[in-house]
């Protein structure tokens, strides 16, 4: 097997605060990464995701634990692994003054890079993220979409060994968040290893190969999507509505009905094999929700599982 290009041990990350009891951001994580590998930090805001990310990307120290990125410690040899790394921020920090070009341009001359190597790799990536019609354009006239795919060109500008994405899709359409996608499918064909964070379910279950799942700073679950979803959850779920006075009272009524059932404030949800049976069982009982769906298990319903509440709150 080779070697993890990322390997955490009991990562811990505390804030030290005047007077108050330290805040645990990260919670004795422990995880590896392989080359080539696509890894999840799935989660809601404030599960510690970025956290993580800030340590792996050698910007935050850790408090306690072992973390080797690319063989370094990035405590010791924090600029040799920026070097190697590429990063997308939660937030676009493109320089608004600059046009796209200019934007790849100048990045690449902060590593060093001969001028001429920055303009033909200004071009590549500036094809890799469909912007060659866009390339004299200021950032300000570039849409959502188009600069997360320009900050994602430019985290690519030095051929890193690995892509750290924080977030890569909040905030963007549908339309987008598929543009940007497939730029990562791309990616992930030419062998980049990618880690990302998410607390989008159906994001995590097209782009990554395996993940964790965190909460309040720890790991809940470890595995590839299909497999977390085959272990904490049915294969489907019937989605029903019978407004928010009376779906308490009505799940007690559909207890038996699946595997399990969930109340949340606007719907239940009936865990079973068969999602249209459940329905078919619902009718037959004389109710008659306001909605109904049947859908398949996903990684929210493995999170509500583990955890008692929705990735998105």
């Amino acid at each position: 097997m080779p070697e993890p290009v990322i390997r955490a041990e009991n990562l811990v990350k505390a804030y030290r605060a005047k007077g108050r009891p330290d805040f645990v951001a990260v919670d004795g994580l422990s995880f590896e990464v392989a080359p080539g590998e696509s890894f999840g930090l799935l989660g809601p805001n404030g599960a510690g995701k970025s956290t993580t990310m800030k340590m792996v990307g050698a910007v935050s120290t850790r408090t306690s634990g072992d973390l080797s990125i690319l063989g370094l410690d990035p405590d010791r040899y924090g600029p040799e692994i920026r070097s190697r790394l590429g990063v997308v921020p939660q937030q676009d920090n493109l320089d608004g003054e600059l046009n796209a070009r200019e934007n790849l341009y100048v990045y690449g001359r902060y590593f060093g890079m001969p001028g001429k190597e920055c303009k033909q790799k200004a071009e590549e990536l500036l094809a890799f993220a469909q912007l060659e019609d866009r390339a004299t354009h200021k950032v300000d006239q570039l849409s959502g979409g188009m600069k997360r795919r320009l900050t994602i060109a430019r985290g690519l500008i030095n051929d890193p060994r690995i892509l750290l994405l924080d977030e890569p899709t909040t905030g963007l359409d549908p339309q987008a968040r598929h543009v940007l996608w497939d730029r990562l499918f791309r990616l992930k064909e030419r062998g980049t290893t990618l880690v990302l964070t998410t607390h989008y379910m159906d994001e995590a279950e097209q782009l990554c190969d395996r993940l964790i799942v965190v909460d309040k700073g720890r790991i809940m679950a470890e595995g590839t999507p299909a497999t977390l979803i085959r272990q904490h959850s049915s294969r489907e779920v019937a989605e029903v509505r019978f407004g928010s006075q009376h779906n308490e009272r009505i799940a007690a009524q559909l207890a038996g009905f699946g595997d399990r059932v969930e109340v949340l404030p606007d719907r239940i949800l009936v865990y079973a094999h068969d999602g249209e049976g459940v329905l078919a069982r619902i009718a037959d009982a004389g109710l008659e929700p306001l909605t109904s769906l049947v859908r398949r298990s996903s990684l929210e319903d493995v999170f509500l599982r583990l955890t008692g509440r929705s990735l998105i709150e």
